[in-house]
């Protein structure tokens, strides 16, 4: 077998593992050495395959997988802002999936999202209403989310929708 139908093969065995699979268990099915699976899994990564390292060995990442387009917005704004934001996001067709704040102690945090619909704001947000309060509170406000969508027009469409709110980070 050549490198490329076992990086296939890999993804193919990745897609439909029930769990995480460590580097040395795709060296024993493929016959080859940890080191080699370990570069290929950097290679599909690289080539925008969804694969995540997790502590138990490597999963794909379903989230995005689902979305053709993902992309990444950075914001900054108080708690009143949540709803305004994430409404942006889900009324232009995009899925907040996470958000991600960098902490002076613990460096990168991050939180799975999932939030697609105005319901699911509401949800999000009324959790915020009690003790409970966003991650962004610990970073002054400034957070990123990575946003799933269909294309790169329905993101550009949202990054604008933050901006008129006065909430998107640029460079």
């Amino acid at each position: 077998m050549n490198a490329q139908d076992r990086r296939n093969e890999i993804l193919e065995t990745l897609k439909n593992a029930g769990s995480p699979l460590t580097a040395s268990a795709l060296a024993s099915t493929y016959d080859v050495s940890r080191q080699i699976i370990v570069g290929d899994i950097s290679i599909l990564r690289a080539s925008g395959y969804p694969i995540e390292a997790t502590s138990r060995g490597y999963v794909m990442d379903p989230q995005r997988e689902a979305f053709p387009y993902v992309g990444t917005i950075v914001c900054k704004h108080d708690q009143k802002g949540i709803e305004a934001e994430l409404n942006a996001v889900v009324d232009n067709g995009g899925t907040v999936m996470d958000v991600t704040i960098d902490h002076a102690v613990y460096g990168e945090l991050t939180g799975k999202l999932d939030i697609s619909s105005r319901f699911d704001v509401s949800v999000f947000a009324e959790r915020m209403s009690g003790e409970d309060r966003p991650l962004s509170t610990l970073s002054g406000g400034i957070h990123m989310h990575r946003i799933g969508c269909k294309d790169a027009a329905t993101f550009n469409r949202i990054k604008e929708d933050i901006r008129k709110l006065g909430m998107l980070i640029e460079e």
